[in-house]
Formats: structure tokens, sequence, C-alpha cells
């Protein structure tokens, strides 16, 4: 590792056990970053401790179910302060694909998972990283979205990343007059498990890797160039 430019930064990464947010977690660590892995599966998890450890990083696991236990979400912020005394980037990369299916066939268990993950995990975020990321020199906050999902089968998909965005935009005015920068980002297609769901046909090396969307990510984040409240294609 010999990128310092994030060195003695806290960033907050979601969906870190596995494709773009396990990227990301990587790029932000070989920056100098301390990364807080957060995802379901505990050795998802340590195996992404293990890679940024490989590379001189360092990194605190969080495992912790976006459906089931929400309310614990509400920690995070006054946690990551009381450990570490502050917290300057959040990545929010976790994402959740339902069945897709016709809108009038939408179940209402798949209706709440998506939108626990999609929108409401967002919502959570937003109101305890707020405090946090305000007060850092300059606080950087990234909500991964989904530019192809306004089609027919995806409505629920959709409709959850529509609420996120929503929010995520009225959060980026509310303190645009703060050194804290708010951006949604939409990567494309990526070779992701969630696009491999969604997509089982299509060939994997015919679309982009996450590894480059977790560099550019970590790159966009160093160089602090971001438009408050755009949608940022990469």
């Amino acid at each position: 590792m010999n990128d310092t430019t994030l060195k003695g930064q806290v960033a907050l990464v979601t969906g870190a056990s596995r494709g773009i947010g396990r990227a990301t977690a990587l790029a932000l660590a070989a920056r100098g970053a301390h990364v807080v892995l957060t995802a379901r599966t505990q050795g998802a998890l340590e195996e992404a401790d293990d890679a940024i450890r490989a590379i001189g990083g360092s990194a605190t696991l969080l495992p912790l179910d976006l459906i089931r236990e929400a309310d614990q979400m509400d920690a995070i912020g006054p946690s990551l302060v009381e450990r570490f005394g502050r917290l300057d980037i959040l990545v929010h990369a976790a994402g959740h694909l339902a069945r897709l299916t016709p809108a009038a066939h939408i179940v209402p268990k798949d209706w709440s998972d998506s939108l626990a993950v999609n929108a409401t995990a967002a919502w959570r975020l937003i109101r305890t990283c707020d405090p946090p990321l305000r007060a850092a020199p300059a606080g950087r906050a990234l909500f991964l979205t989904d530019g192809q999902a306004d089609q027919a089968y995806w409505g629920l998909y959709g409709a959850a990343k529509a609420a996120a965005a929503h929010l995520v935009g009225c959060w980026a005015a509310e303190v645009a007059r703060t050194p804290l920068r708010v951006a949604l980002l939409d990567p494309g297609p990526v070779n992701t498990k969630l696009r491999s769901f969604a997509f089982p046909g299509e060939d994997p090396a015919s679309i982009r890797q996450p590894d480059s969307v977790g560099e550019a990510i970590a790159s966009l984040v160093a160089g602090g160039d971001i438009a408050q409240g755009a949608t940022i294609r990469i």
C-alpha cells in the first residue's frame, strides 16, 4: 500500500462482503482509510478483512442484516464517533433484487425486503451518519443507484431505488452549505451477484468488473470532486 491520500480517515461501506462494496472497501483501504465493513455474512466479511490486511490496510467488521436487524443501524454513527472520533466517508453499496415480476404480481415480502435494503437503509444511514459526516473536514457520502431499473418487470427494484434517490437528493440540498458532499453513483452494468441474478445468460466477462468500479469510487472520494446532489456515472 503506497497511496495514503485518505490516511487517518474513517470510511463506512455497506454491502462490503462482495461485489462493488468489497472492491470499494479494498480501494479505500489501499489509500489509507480505516474501513468499517458491514454486510450480512460474517465469513465473507472476514475474507474481505483478510484481503485488506494483506495490502497493509485496516478494517473493522460490523456484521449486520439490513432487513432483520435494521434498528441496529441507528447506533452506527454514535458508535463510530465513540470508537474513532470521526466518520469521513459513507458508501452505501448494499443492494437487494427480489424476483422480477409484473407490478401486479409483487408480493408483500419481496416489497418489504427490497424497500428495507434499497430505501429504508439509506434513510437510516442518513439519520445516523449525518452528524459525524457534517463534522468531518470534508465529509463525502455516495449512494449506489441503477439507471437501468426503469423498465418492465423492474418496478419493485426501481421504486425502491427511486425512493432512495429522492431522499438522497433532498439531503444533498439540505447540506449544500456545509463541507459535506452527497451524491448518487450509477456504475452501469457490473459483474455482481445481483447482476447475474437478473441476467443469468449474460457473459460476465463482457461487462465491467467490480475492482474497476471500486477504484473509480475511491479515486472520486479521494479527489473530492463530487458534484453536490448529482448522479455520477463512472
